[in-house]
């Protein structure tokens, strides 16, 4: 199969890890986690601002800032970007050292910086071409909530009462449990 990119380009997922053969979002727990974690992700970026058009209108001009519609850099350090912007930050991880903070937890700040000192890339500096088909034919990514809501509706983790004890769930050896009656929470220990 195929790689596309879902909401925004930039993220490329593998279909057979995201579709189902009918062409429907699989469950969550069914994706792989990498792409799990940036699917999720990309609910929340969708409709966010492009980075640069922020630094430069700032958050009273909020309006004048254009949707993002390309994604770099790994989840929770990415760059968001309009089309017009692409330019300027493919020049900055090419040709102004940004490719040195690839996979850094800086890498979003590094370029904010490079981008808000005045750096752009020269005119008709070319960017990436991009492909686009069956654009159409891609299902609509999963309502946000959604996703939040099944993300938690199958949460089966252990209850530990530490009144009751701790039972080791191991079916090689004897459960062992902990009375906190024998424990002298008054004794002085030793200090260096």
């Amino acid at each position: 199969m195929a790689k596309v990119s879902i909401g925004l380009r930039g993220w490329r997922f593998e279909e057979s890890d995201v579709f189902t053969d009918e062409g429907e979002f699989k469950p969550l727990d069914e994706i792989p986690p990498e792409p799990r974690e940036r699917l999720v992700r990309l609910t929340y970026l969708v409709d966010q601002p492009c980075d640069a058009c922020y630094l430069v209108h700032g958050e009273s001009e909020l309006k004048q800032c254009s949707s993002a519609a390309i994604v770099y850099g790994e989840p929770g350090e990415e760059v968001l970007l309009c089309e017009p912007h692409e330019a300027d930050f493919l020049y900055w991880y090419r040709e102004a050292g940004g490719k040195a903070h690839r996979g850094e937890a800086t890498f979003r700040d590094e370029f904010h910086e490079w981008f808000h000192a005045g750096g752009r890339a020269p005119d008709g500096y070319g960017g990436l071409e991009h492909v686009e088909t069956g654009r159409a034919d891609l299902p609509s990514p999963p309502d946000p909530e959604e996703i939040h809501r099944r993300l938690n509706e199958d949460f089966e983790g252990r209850r530990i009462d530490l009144h009751e004890g701790y039972e080791e769930e191991d079916d090689d050896e004897d459960t062992a449990d902990l009375d906190l009656d024998d424990v002298d929470l008054g004794t002085d220990y030793p200090s260096r």
